[in-house]
């Protein structure tokens, strides 16, 4: 089996977003279960070439554009013993990011991205890798399905793009790439694929995740339940009729988690590094000391520290967490967040870690290393969002010993047993009203059951038993690429 991965990020070279480390992650396991797998990647910043020692020129592909064609240079590396081709154009891609600035999404993403997609697929002549599967992620490589279909299987069968079947995974349902329908002629896409049902219109506008989903050959997401759930009212983001429509091709497959990378038990970028056979859990009190110690907060054991890890923004539940952040610290329990996102949420939670100093505290941006200090630390997991495209930071944390608190129908709950339902099998918080007032419920109802040692250390030992490896999930895949590639034979052969 040979599979072409394509992503606009991948860690560690670029992540923004989650997703960077499912693209990474992924792949590897692919490679570990015996199977040819490679990644096709934009060069976009952070990547820097000194980074990648044994960076090599391998070709370069033209490739149509609006004012006739764009060339791409391509290069190849190994990271994490998987081979990654990464894109060059120094003006759509070298000199910015994956999907914008501070400022914002970059308006022409829908033509980086539809010249990203042509490079791939006219690449794989140039580097010589004839996949069976072509698996793409999330709306910047919508397009992908749909293209390897007009531009290859119907007008160059014998093109190594055209012999392939595609496997569309929708990470982040919430963001769609939808552009104004004027940019169908300079997309080069024929306006009779303009169309709601079979095509890539949803409410006027041009939908690159959409496409995704209506030409893919087999389409994945997350988890079993979140592959139901979105076939209902309100629950896939305006697309629930394709995803009823597709229901035969469509699969959940649970996200794996990297422990060789995520693991307390020989991490060393923590403090001390402990496990679920630590009975007293002094490896993971001594994690929590140095942090508090670390961030100047107010040292002790008996103080629960809640975490939050990620986007400061409406979509991560940042601004109803946000609204009650006061009440939360005066409860007793001290609060870490770290990430990047808008600037008046950041000012809002600045404003009240300079009120609290000593018990909140709001680090701007992402540090790898002080992320593994928090998970490690940290007694509770805020995951607020109304919407998490995957698992990742969820079953990290709960390897850690963190316990979740999330929003009972975001995304989460194939993963996070209520504690206030079952008691006795719960592995962390919900909450059913997303608001502030549901967040700070779900928070206080964690504050009284740390009270309870032994209560808790159940709970923490429950959560770092819990099993989200990546080997398992690596064979659900290869069985949904041989689903790919016998619907792939099949309609070369009809």
């Amino acid at each position: 089996m040979k599979v072409a991965f394509v992503a606009p990020e991948f860690d560690p070279l670029v992540r923004r977003t989650p997703l960077a480390e499912i693209a990474a992650a992924l792949p590897r396991a692919i490679r570990a279960a015996g199977a040819d797998a490679r990644v096709f990647i934009p060069f976009t910043q952070p990547i820097h070439s000194a980074h990648l020692p044994d960076l090599q020129p391998v070709g370069m592909v033209d490739v149509r554009d609006i004012d006739g064609t764009t060339r791409f240079e391509i290069h190849q590396a190994e990271v994490g013993g998987v081979p990654v081709y990464l894109f060059d154009h120094p003006r759509f891609f070298g000199s910015r990011q994956p999907y914008g600035s501070d400022e914002g999404p970059y308006p022409d993403n829908w033509r980086r991205y539809v010249l990203f997609t042509r490079a791939v697929l006219e690449s794989l002549g140039v580097v010589g890798f004839e996949p069976d599967v072509l698996h793409c992620f999330d709306w910047t490589c919508g397009l992908l399905p749909l293209l390897q279909e007009l531009e290859y299987a119907e007008k160059r069968p014998d093109h190594p793009a055209a012999k392939a079947g595609t496997f569309f995974q929708i990470h982040n349902l919430a963001i769609q790439g939808a552009f104004e329908r004027e940019i169908l002629p300079q997309l080069g896409i024929p306006y009779r694929v303009f169309q709601a049902t079979g095509g890539i219109e949803l409410n006027g506008k041009v939908n690159f995740l959409k496409a995704g989903a209506e030409f893919a050959t087999i389409l994945g997401t997350h988890s079993p339940g979140h592959a139901e759930r979105i076939q209902k009212l309100d629950r896939g983001y305006g697309l629930e009729e394709v995803f009823r429509r597709r229901t035969k091709e469509l699969v959940g497959i649970t996200s794996g988690i990297d422990y060789s990378a995520w693991d307390p038990a020989n991490d060393p970028l923590i403090a001390r590094s402990f496990s679920h056979k630590d009975k007293t859990l002094s490896g993971k009190a001594k994690c929590k000391a140095v942090l508090q110690q670390t961030l100047k907060l107010e040292s002790g054991a008996r103080t629960p520290v809640a975490a939050m890890i990620g986007r400061f923004d409406a979509d991560s539940g940042a601004e109803i967490l946000a609204e009650v952040l006061t009440t939360v610290l005066e409860l007793g329990v001290e609060v870490v967040m770290m990430g990047a996102g808008r600037p008046d949420i950041h000012e809002r939670l600045k404003t009240i870690q300079t009120t609290f100093f000593g018990r909140c505290r709001v680090i701007e941006g992402y540090q790898l290393g002080l992320a593994h200090q928090i998970v490690a630390a940290a007694d509770m997991l805020l995951l607020p969002a109304h919407y998490h495209p995957g698992n990742a930071l969820c079953a990290i944390g709960m390897r850690y010993g963190a316990a979740p608190i999330v929003y009972a129908s975001g995304g989460l709950e194939d993963y996070v047993t209520d504690l206030e339902r079952n008691a006795r099998g719960g592995t962390g918080f919900t909450f059913a009203n997303y608001s502030g007032e549901g967040v700070l419920g779900a928070i206080d109802s964690a504050r009284k059951l740390y009270k309870s040692q032994a209560a808790w250390k159940s709970v923490v030992t429950r959560c770092m038993r819990q099993d989200f490896s990546w080997d398992a999930t690596a064979q659900e895949y290869l069985k949904a690429y041989r689903r790919v590639t016998r619907r792939t034979k099949r309609s070369q052969s009809a």
